[in-house]
């Protein structure tokens, strides 16, 4: 049978209130106490009884998670870490693939599936700052990403040009000066690649180093066969570079195998950085070197977050930006001896 709201109770050695105090996220609830109830439910497998709540309270306990493509691991794991977030407040989530299509993200903003949910994660990819009046929206809304900023919504976001400056500062502490950099959106200012190009070129200007347009790598996607293909599109143009850092994960690891392809030795011809801190890059050969941006902070305040907001109701406090911290992970790939 599943277990009750008593059984967890019961395990926890709390009344149901307290549980039920804990599924909610109340605030003011003893550490130790929550902790307790968390392992109690994580041990008996207790599911909210969400058809029961909605009538209580008018609410689903469902959350939505709208992301442009689960295909790539970011997003992926994103995800997962998102569910894991909302599970350990008693919430569910419903979630959406856009194709970082325009027209789905804005259609998604006001579709029918919204009313199975109490409010809604977003990480938009066609749209753009100009787009921002859509958010707008009359439920609760916690924007991801970086495509839109200064919007109407709260926003939760990762330091995507101090942790780019930090990757690309790591491989000139290497005593690496020919950077290139794979995965640059041409005339992007806002958005993942252009904020991270400006942390790289922010990092070679306090080196003394100039900008060298040739090394840097354009592409559209971002997938493992993009960073091949830019990685070969720069070998074959003879610009010359001792080092590589691929604007995320997937991009590096596509790189790293026409590098290896070329018989370029890494890290010891060419270091290789990327950004992300993707499970795969920890069983590649060699392990990848990274930017952990805070993607298990990002989710956890997220989905926080969003539950203050569902919890307010039409409370007017102002929209917040909330910046994750980031890591630099040194790995083989970078690891240059001596």
């Amino acid at each position: 049978m599943a277990a009750t709201l008593k059984d967890v109770a019961r395990a926890a050695g709390v009344s149901i209130k307290t549980v039920s105090n804990v599924i909610n996220d109340y605030q003011h609830i003893r550490a130790d106490t929550k902790q307790r109830v968390v392992e109690a439910i994580s041990e008996l497998g207790y599911s909210p009884n969400l058809s029961a709540r909605s009538l209580r309270s008018g609410k689903t306990g469902v959350i939505g998670l709208a992301v442009p493509e689960l295909s790539l691991s970011y997003f992926a794991e994103l995800a997962d870490a998102i569910i894991k977030a909302a599970e350990r407040r008693g919430l569910k989530v419903l979630i959406e693939q856009t194709s970082g299509d325009r027209d789905r993200e804005l259609e998604i903003l006001s579709g029918p599936r919204l009313q199975m949910t109490d409010g809604l994660l977003f990480s938009p990819l066609g749209m753009s700052n100009e787009d921002s009046h859509h958010l707008n929206v009359t439920f609760p809304l916690v924007l991801l990403g970086e495509r839109i900023f200064g919007g109407p919504t709260d926003h939760v976001t990762m330091s995507n040009v101090e942790s780019a400056r930090a990757a690309t500062a790591h491989l000139l502490a290497k005593g690496r000066r020919r950077v290139a950099v794979v995965g640059g959106h041409r005339d992007e200012v806002i958005g993942s690649a252009g904020l991270r190009l400006r942390g790289y070129q922010q990092a070679l200007e306090e080196a003394g180093i100039p900008f060298d347009p040739a090394l840097v790598g354009y592409t559209t996607l971002w997938h493992r066969s993009n960073g091949a293909t830019t990685m070969r599109e720069l070998l074959d143009s003879g610009v010359e570079f001792d080092a590589v850092f691929g604007l995320n994960d997937t991009l590096a690891l596509g790189a790293m195998r026409v590098l290896q392809e070329a018989g370029l030795r890494i890290p010891d011809d060419v270091a290789v950085i990327g950004f992300d801190d993707l499970d795969e890059g920890q069983y590649s050969l060699p392990t990848l070197s990274t930017i952990d941006p805070g993607r298990a902070e990002i989710a956890d305040t997220a989905v926080r977050v969003l539950q203050e907001r569902i919890s307010e109701g039409d409370a007017d406090r102002p929209p917040r930006e909330i910046e994750a911290r980031f890591r630099l992970v040194e790995r083989e790939s970078s690891q240059v001896a001596g």
